[in-house]
């Protein structure tokens, strides 16, 4: 029950996340994309610079925990929006031909800012002795979190509002109702995203049940908690690397191979990664977990940002998606619990019972992209049609091989990727 307990609170963040979706998702379809963008930066900046201010348990007793929870779902309701917006403001400034490639960066971004997350804290952790960490010293990283805010506000504040947006304004095109017309217009490939965002699955399984599963004294592994605290910053590592090729290899192939690709493997790794585990082989578990989520896993990581805003035309795109993908993602945070209830401590065949449900997500994630429309060779005006027509493959690789505009989309491209 402990262990469940601990997992639950994973999924705390993201249990706003569907209700952000449905505003942020509004706001950035009516009020553009730039906007959202600070919108959420303010809300997920201030939020988590508060945890490092939070009054302790000894102070205010309930009062502290109650706060951290709130400051959770503040958190979680912020990067609803966050993901959506920046996906659609890339691909709407990005060339034609190099859409998956730009796009693919705004998951870098997110692997990047792990990766300087723990570049913080672990030397905290490491270097301070245990009483001065415990009092403060796991405040200074959240208290840092001002200098982000700063930097990010002026960064996005020169921003310029995509081209398709700012043309949907100009005509008075807007919609009133986004995600009314999201649900009347794109409830199918809602749907696919949901499934398909199910793949988040793969982060759970190597880094929340994954971590339990090797560290906690009642499943009798003994894996030193040191090592999970690693294997992210490694998986992360290597993914800054492999997602820009991963998703100008999109702009070559497609968006569906590498992420139906990515999701069956993912999901047949997830038994080797759970066994090593199980027969304490420290060096096998890493190697497992690199392959699978630094490496094979962003065949879907580098492809989403792409992918789900293609699926949904510009004026319903930031709902569309937003609501979709969070869906799915906080299906996915509330697996720890499934999978610590059905395999609690002292069970036999964890790999098996724990894998068997993995690879059971990742197929429904790869039927959803299998069945879903290819969307790379359309251009950005026709995207979320049903007639939409894809450009002949000889025409469209002689416009992608065309030099790209250094002072035109190329210059908003680095704007909206910052």
């Amino acid at each position: 029950m402990a262990i469940a307990s601990s997992l639950a609170t994973y999924g705390v963040g993201y249990v706003a996340r569907p209700i952000g979706a449905f505003f942020l998702g509004h706001w950035g379809d009516t009020h553009g994309r730039k906007n959202v963008l600070l919108v959420c930066m303010f809300l997920m900046g201030f939020s988590t610079m508060a945890v490092g201010f939070l009054p302790t348990y000894r102070q205010v007793g309930w009062v502290a925990p109650a706060l951290l929870v709130s400051l959770r779902l503040i958190q979680g309701f912020a990067v609803a929006g966050e993901i959506s917006g920046a996906s659609s403001m890339i691909l709407e400034h990005a060339p034609f031909g190099h859409r998956g490639f730009y796009a693919s960066f705004s998951l870098q971004g997110v692997q990047a800012g792990q990766i300087f997350a723990a570049a913080i804290f672990l030397p905290l952790a490491r270097y301070l002795p245990d009483e001065m960490f415990n009092s403060w010293g796991w405040r200074v990283p959240f208290m840092l979190s001002f200098i982000v805010i700063v930097i990010g506000y002026v960064v996005r504040r020169e921003v310029e509002e995509t081209p398709a947006f700012a043309e949907e304004s100009k005509q008075r095109r807007l919609p009133r109702a986004p995600i009314v017309e999201a649900f009347r217009d794109g409830w199918k490939d809602m749907i696919r995203v949901v499934a398909m965002a199910l793949m988040n699955v793969i982060p759970v399984v190597t880094s929340i049940f994954g971590a339990a599963y090797a560290v906690q004294p009642g499943y009798g592994i003994g894996f030193d908690k040191d090592v999970y605290l690693w294997i992210p910053v490694l998986g992360n590592v290597v993914a800054v690397l492999v997602i820009p090729f991963v998703g100008n290899l999109s702009d070559k192939i497609g968006r569906k191979p590498p992420l139906i690709a990515a999701a069956l493997l993912c999901g047949l790794l997830s038994y080797g990664y759970l066994y090593v585990i199980s027969i304490h082989n420290v060096p096998l578990a890493i190697i497992f977990s690199v392959l699978m989520w630094g490496i094979v896993y962003q065949g879907y990581n580098a492809v989403f940002p792409s992918f789900y805003p293609e699926l949904f035309r510009t004026r319903i795109r930031v709902t569309a998606m937003a609501i979709a993908q969070n869906v799915g993602t906080t299906i996915t945070a509330l697996l720890p619990v499934l999978f610590a209830t059905v395999a609690p401590p002292g069970s036999m065949n964890v790999p098996l019972m724990i894998g068997s449900i993995t690879v059971a997500v990742t197929v429904i994630a790869a039927i959803a992209a299998w069945t879903a429309k290819e969307t790379y060779r359309i251009h950005l005006d026709d995207l979320g049609h049903a007639k939409a027509m894809p450009m002949a493959k000889s025409e469209y690789e002689v416009l992608r091989s065309r030099p790209v505009d250094s002072g035109g989309k190329a210059g908003r491209f680095g704007s909206a990727v910052l």
